[in-house]
């Protein structure tokens, strides 16, 4: 071998080793990179599935009638019992609205919701816990000072001192909904939501997705009408999410009539949205199945709907699935063309069916993310979290249908 070849082959080496530490390097810094927004999220949402309570001694001997109590004048009394050095009259009312103010506004629900339960606790002295503001709760786990003044720190440093504070698992984050309070809010609203809005796309765009995918592939004349439709589908995929908001808005509100802000109308909405990506993920698994099965079911006998049906749509349901699931994940991340059609208003309720107004998870997210509170932040986070992990979970159910049913021909 000349010394001119044992060069250009030691060229070529060398760049095959550039080429493959430049393709490792980029695989170190996404993964380094995932790894960073991961440990960002989980960081800054690990306090929102915890909650604050703080227990307080309330007065129930002169209590007798369930229906008859002041829960929240109750309260009060068991807040200046416990803090005696907090003088009543006009000259001190912000220092007792600023000790008021440490203990959730629903805390008064939460007494009544408690004593409904255990109503033997009348008549006599009894401990509740109750939901810490949200600016308490910060306090007690990130020693967040920027809200509260000096006399509240002292305050929740007493009450921590006597073992007056504990963090339970925050099963509300879950169950409620909205709230300007951040130590009440919750995804509730957001993740029935999404839910619902899954479900009316899903109702809409698997079956007409799939009947149209055979359609093209099995049944329509190739002419060129059929070319354009096909085209249109493609480019369909491509259009900016926010256009279906525009189009949602136009046809289902101002047109139809329909309730703004419902997840009926969201659903439709993003029907348009994932119908093209459907189509083109069963069309793809269509064409994948060897044309040998169409012509020995033909040479048998069976029809072309028989062939359809028989043997295409059940070596497609794979396919079909693995691009439905996907076409779930991407809509489940819109939040464009859901805040053209009105889902981004304030919901305190959580939607009882498909035309209550609600919200779903990426437009909470957005809102939550746009409040100055540090109670919000970490519930941003969390919801984030959520959103991730649903998502994920799709697209883990993707892979192994994928893999549990996949044919290789």
């Amino acid at each position: 071998m000349t010394s001119s070849k044992i060069k250009n082959l030691k060229k070529r080496h060398a760049q095959e080793t550039r080429f493959k530490l430049c393709g490792m390097a980029s695989i170190a810094f996404a993964l380094t990179f995932l790894v960073m927004l991961f440990s960002m999220i989980l960081t800054k949402s690990s306090g929102a599935f915890l909650r604050t309570e703080i227990a307080l001694e309330v007065d129930l001997s002169n209590e007798s009638d369930v229906t008859k109590i002041d829960h929240r004048q109750l309260i009060k009394n068991a807040l200046k019992t416990r803090f005696p050095g907090v003088k009543s009259g006009a000259q001190s009312i912000s220092e007792i609205n600023a000790l008021y103010q440490i203990l959730s506004k629903v805390s008064n629900l939460e007494l009544k919701k408690q004593l409904e339960k255990n109503p033997d606790s009348l008549g006599k002295k009894s401990i509740f816990w109750f939901s810490a503001a949200s600016k308490s709760d910060m306090f007690f786990k990130h020693k967040n000072l920027s809200s509260l003044n000096q006399t509240q720190i002292s305050w929740l440093e007493n009450l921590a001192k006597k073992n007056q504070v504990r963090k339970v698992l925050n099963w509300k984050f879950f169950q409620f909904a909205d709230s300007r309070e951040p130590e009440i809010a919750g995804i509730g609203a957001g993740l029935t939501g999404s839910i619902l809005v899954m479900l009316t796309f899903m109702i809409f765009a698997f079956p007409i997705a799939v009947m149209c995918a055979f359609y093209l592939e099995e049944f329509a004349p190739k002419n060129r009408l059929t070319d354009i439709i096909e085209i249109s589908i493609n480019n369909l995929a491509a259009i900016p999410s926010i256009i279906y908001g525009l189009l949602g808005l136009t046809l289902y509100l101002q047109f139809m009539n329909l309730p703004r802000s419902s997840s009926l109308v969201g659903g439709m909405t993003l029907f348009m949205l994932v119908l093209p990506v459907i189509i083109i993920a069963t069309r793809n698994t269509i064409r994948s199945i060897p044309s040998s099965i169409r012509d020995g079911a033909a040479a048998l006998g069976a029809s072309k709907m028989q062939i359809t049906l028989h043997h295409l749509l059940p070596l497609s349901v794979p396919g079909i699935m693995t691009g439905t699931i996907l076409a779930i994940s991407r809509a489940l991340g819109e939040t464009a063309p859901l805040l053209m059609i009105g889902m981004v208003a304030f919901i305190a309720d959580i939607p009882q069916n498909f035309t209550d107004p609600t919200t779903v998870l990426p437009v909470q997210i957005y809102l939550w993310s746009d409040s100055p509170e540090a109670g919000f932040a970490e519930k941003t986070a969390a919801a984030i979290l959520v959103l991730l992990g649903f998502l994920v979970l799709l697209n883990s159910v993707a892979i192994f249908l994928r893999k549990k049913f996949e044919r290789k021909w």
